[in-house]
């Protein structure tokens, strides 16, 4: 078939709402491409011209409208960029071309078809946009029939959904509605078109723009924005009004609502407590307009509408999985299940009617305990589908519900085509098998003996995996490339530099805020985006398999090999990784260099059996970003393969998150990370955190807040850690844009029971906590000025209109140090010992302070939007802190005074030597030190604890070497200390 296109569409499977098409093109005879696509129709209705020959398909953006003999089209142009887009490159056309014409089309009877498209001269167009003139010629099944293209300006249609299709009348439920606009634009203007009978008030109607979080209309005006510089063009998220239309019912428009950043949906509206009386159809429409790059709206199509249909019967029976913070392995889960809807109220003449023949043979339940819309049903037969359906017998709501499935079982995935056989890619049987038990409702998927290759696994709601104690999931290279985005992001990918202003340079271009890493989500071997209740557990093994990368220069690469994270939960809840929770604490056995678990009596179990094993995970094992509820624990990282790890657990803007039961062998970065940036295109405050038993050894923080800080952190409870290697720090606070950090605990019992004092071994600087003022945060802006500081000249940025962050409440109890030098084994050797020439640091206290003006040329020229120029450290206490140095250093070092700690220079080796062997601390107020001791193995010519700048303090019953040379104690520019 010369130069045109034959498609083949196998509609293999309808389960529920839930369509999966397998798509074959050709061209010339060639096999060109295999993809699938999975719509959920929510309730879209296609109209569809009984004379019709093809119809839109489900996702079809540019299709106006198809009628007996033309196709209108949508065309125009945005900003989209890939990571291989020069930066000045990114303004591209919407309009739909010959090749993608296809996915957008079907054949309304169904079955294969090819197509070719004419030119206005009657040539073979063979690729490019349609144009206004453009023949579009369709076969399918020995019919042919021509369609000429016009074009209109107009923006791309936007997706409307439904998160349920039906509703009983005269029952009271929630209506939500999904709405994603077809381009991306800032300061958009949307219109959702309410149905008459349908009331959306200020107050009972809640709006969720880009994954901010819900909040009422009535309240939108004055959601935060997030911490932003002064530069950032917006000050709130949006307005809302509520206008009448006529006798259709209503509009909601909102009003200038930043759609730039795509973070799946853009508006999530939910209308509370709706009761519908009259039974039929109730269309909701939805259109948009952009502003750049140039003014277009959308028009009315199939795509940006959705239908709640309004029966009598009962709509909204349905299996809920159970949403428990942690998996617990029960029977009741499989054989028990709870079932669930919303009217009628008298049970009594309800009869659950179920089927284990897919419908075709109907018989009543047995042993049914019923409550007012719920009932529990037993004596299920163990690994078998069911389906439900309830029978009303009289009353307004009689007939039979909606039909639902169950499996009483857990799905084994190679059920679903998965071979796991440590050569073939079952990639496609993953989805396939997590597609399906989304679209029934939920339910656990195992991956049972065998090695499973994966590329990039899309994981949905309530659907838990599996891994057995016999299945490896290997990655495979090829994972989904990284999203395309408004900005460019190459201004600024990773580095540290006190004088490169890129980062900076759009203070509105969120991608250049943060690392590489943390900026894009997709390139990823397992990837979720808006889902809720995932479970990853177990007892086998994940690993990267060497196709996840760990350098900031990942997108150099060639674009299959550009995935730098194992898993990827952006705006997520309910998440949980881990293996089987036991019940016990781990700990370390130094002898053997192996966690165990602590039995009854404090034996110790080695067994490990429950443990979930993951290597090799490139740059992040785990990196959560805007996610809350999320339960990692009872993970070794590294047993298998203890190469190609970077960072372990990282929680970006994350909410009431535990990380219990950690041990990594060997890692190139931070273990538990906490922080808050700026990749979704705004900040989120972070709280929440119970971390516990965390055992590893880095080549940076084992804990660490940090580095990106660009909204504020508090209520962090950490217990019994085991630092057994850290090249930077063992415990790190660093507020460096903005944030304000406070009320964490080392060793509160906050958790549970401290059940062993905590270690910190080979660390080069036992604590570092610090302020900066680096304000990578949108709005912010910087300037390049030369300042004295001590007998240096320096030349670099300051951040002129973003505030100092700041840290408070730091309660550190009960930890004994030793061998503090930077002895991670990341350098190869399981450890060095001490040599003399490894790198080792005091515990760093320091905040921050802007140069004065009289020392910097030209002067100061700016005053913060706060006021205020110095950041400090307030309250932070160290209680029975055991700490012992190696010393050495001689008198001069105790004169040392190290930089302020800059933009681009906010680590601990940018301090260099500290005055003090001991505590040095700097901008501090309310400080304790009680019940210590410090010492050092080697004569040290530096004092053992040094204030400078310190504004209140105690230190109490500390023990300290003798010095005959230097005062233990050294006070700079520090008032009200008492030393008891």
């Amino acid at each position: 078939m010369e130069d045109s296109y034959k498609c083949y569409f196998n509609n293999w499977n309808n389960i529920a709402v839930q369509f999966y098409t397998y798509i074959y093109c050709e061209m010339k005879h060639k096999f060109l491409t295999l993809f699938s696509i999975a719509f959920i129709l929510s309730g879209n209705i296609i109209s569809q011209n009984k004379n019709a020959f093809i119809v839109e398909s489900p996702e079809s953006p540019n299709i106006i409208t198809i009628n007996d003999n033309n196709i209108l089209l949508a065309d125009g142009t945005t900003y989209s960029f890939t990571v291989d887009t020069p930066k000045d490159e990114g303004l591209v056309s919407t309009g739909l071309t010959v090749d993608n014409i296809k996915k957008q089309i079907q054949v309304l009877a169904g079955g294969y078809f090819d197509y070719t498209v004419y030119n206005s001269k009657k040539e073979i167009k063979t690729e490019g946009v349609l144009a206004s003139g453009d023949i579009l010629e369709v076969k399918s099944q020995g019919k042919k029939k021509a369609y000429t293209i016009n074009i209109e300006k107009a923006a791309l249609s936007p997706s409307l959904s439904l998160h349920r299709n039906n509703m009983t009348a005269n029952t009271s439920g929630d209506i939500t509605l999904d709405f994603v606009a077809g381009q991306r634009t800032p300061k958009a203007v949307i219109n959702i078109y309410i149905p008459k009978g349908i009331n959306a008030t200020l107050d009972n109607t809640t709006v969720d723009v880009i994954g901010r979080g819900e909040v009422s209309l009535r309240n939108l005006p004055y959601q935060s924005i997030g911490k932003t510089g002064t530069n950032y063009s917006y000050k709130k998220v949006g307005t809302v009004d509520i206008t009448q239309n006529g006798d259709k019912g209503q509009i909601l428009t909102f009003s200038d609502i930043d759609l730039r950043p795509l973070n799946a949906i853009d508006l999530r509206i939910r209308i509370k407590g709706v009761v519908l009386s009259k039974t039929g159809d109730y269309v909701f429409q939805s259109d948009y307009t952009t502003t750049e790059p140039q003014v277009y709206k959308s028009k009315m199509t199939n795509m940006s509408s959705a239908t709640v249909k309004v029966v009598n019967t009962i709509s909204d029976f349905r299996h809920d999985m159970p949403r428990d913070f942690t998996y617990k392995e029960d029977k009741a889960l499989f054989l028990k299940p709870e079932l669930r809807w919303s009217a009628p109220r008298n049970e009594a003449n309800i009869v659950l009617m179920q089927s284990v023949d897919k419908g075709k043979k109907w018989t009543v339940a047995k042993n049914v305990n019923a409550t007012s819309g719920r009932l529990i049903t037993d004596n299920l037969t163990p690994n078998t589908m069911y389906m439900f359906k309830l029978l009303v017998k009289d009353g307004a709501h009689k007939g039979e519900s909606n039909t639902i499935s169950f499996y009483s079982g857990k799905f084994d995935v190679k059920t679903f085509g998965a071979k796991g056989d440590d050569k073939t890619d079952d990639t496609e049987a993953i989805n396939k098998a997590i597609s399906h038990i989304n679209a029934i409702g939920g339910g656990i998927l195992s991956f049972t003996d065998g090695n499973y290759m994966v590329r990039t696994a899309h994981l949905k709601s309530n659907v838990w995996l599996h891994v057995d104690k016999s299945a490896t999931i290997k990655g495979l290279l090829g994972q989904d490339a990284p999203e395309a985005t408004w900005f460019s992001d190459r201004d600024y990918r990773a580095g540290l530099s006190p004088t490169d202003p890129r980062p900076y340079a759009n203070p509105e271009n969120w991608l250049t805020k943060q690392d590489v890493g943390h900026t894009f989500f997709r390139n990823v071997m397992f990837f979720a985006e808006r889902q809720e209740n995932i479970k990853i557990f177990g007892n086998g093994r994940i690993s990267g398999n060497g196709s996840l990368v760990n350098s900031d220069g990942v997108m150099k690469n060639s674009p299959e090999k550009r995935a730098d994270k194992m898993f990827t939960f952006k705006l997520c809840k309910n998440i949980e990784i881990g293996g089987y929770n036991i019940g016990k604490d781990m700990w370390y056995d130094p002898d053997k260099d192996e966690p165990y678990y602590i039995d009854e009596g404090g034996k110790k179990n080695f067994e490990l059996d429950n443990i979930l094993h993951l290597d090799r995970g490139g740059h992040f094992v785990l990196l959560a970003t805007g996610t809350d509820s999320l339960n990692v624990h009872d993970t070794y990282l590294g047993k298998y393969y203890n190469g190609n790890a970077r960072d372990i657990y990282d929680f970006m803007a994350c909410s009431h998150v535990a990380a219990v039961n950690i041990y990594s062998k060997m890692s190139s970065d931070d273990i538990v990370k906490l922080g808050s940036d700026c990749s979704l295109g705004f900040t989120r405050p972070v709280k929440d955190y119970t971390v516990r038993n965390i055992i590893g050894d880095t080549n940076c923080n084992l804990f660490q807040i940090g580095s990106e800080t660009a909204d504020d952190i508090q209520d962090v409870y950490v217990d019994n850690i085991y630092v057994l290697g850290s090249n930077k720090a063992g415990f790190s606070i660093s507020t460096n844009d903005g944030a304000n950090i406070k009320n964490v605990y080392l060793n509160s019992g906050r958790t549970g029971k401290i059940h062993s004092r905590s270690k910190m071994l080979r660390t080069r600087a036992p604590f570092f906590i610090s302020i900066s003022n680096r304000g990578r945060v949108i709005g912010a802006d910087v300037q390049m000025f030369t300042f004295k500081e001590g007998e240096s000249i320096r030349k670099e940025l300051l951040c002129t209109n973003s505030n100092i962050g700041s840290v408070e409440n730091i309660i550190i109890n009960d930890i004994d140090i030793t061998e503090v030098y930077g002895g991670s084994s990341h350098s190869g050797k399981r450890w060095a010992p001490y040599s003399g020439k490894q790198n080792k640091a005091t515990p760093i206290i320091a905040g921050y302070k802007l140069p004065d003006s009289d020392v910097v040329e030209g002067g100061l020229n700016f005053t913060l939007p706060n006021g205020k120029h110095t950041g400090y450290i307030t309250n932070i206490q160290f209680n029975n802190v055991n700490l012992l140095v190696k010393g050495g250093h001689p008198s001069e070092d105790s004169n040392a005074s190290p930089p302020e700690i800059g933009v681009g220079r906010y680590n601990v080796n940018d301090l260099k030597i500290q005055p003090a062997y001991g505590f040095w601390f700097r901008h501090a107020k309310n400080i304790l030190l009680k019940n210590c001791t410090i010492n050092y193995e080697e004569s040290d010519g530096r004092h053992a604890i040094v204030l400078d700048d310190v504004i209140g303090g105690k230190i109490e019953s500390v023990k300290m070497p003798d010095s005959v040379t230097k005062p233990l104690i050294k006070l700079i520019s520090s008032k009200e200390i008492s030393i008891e």
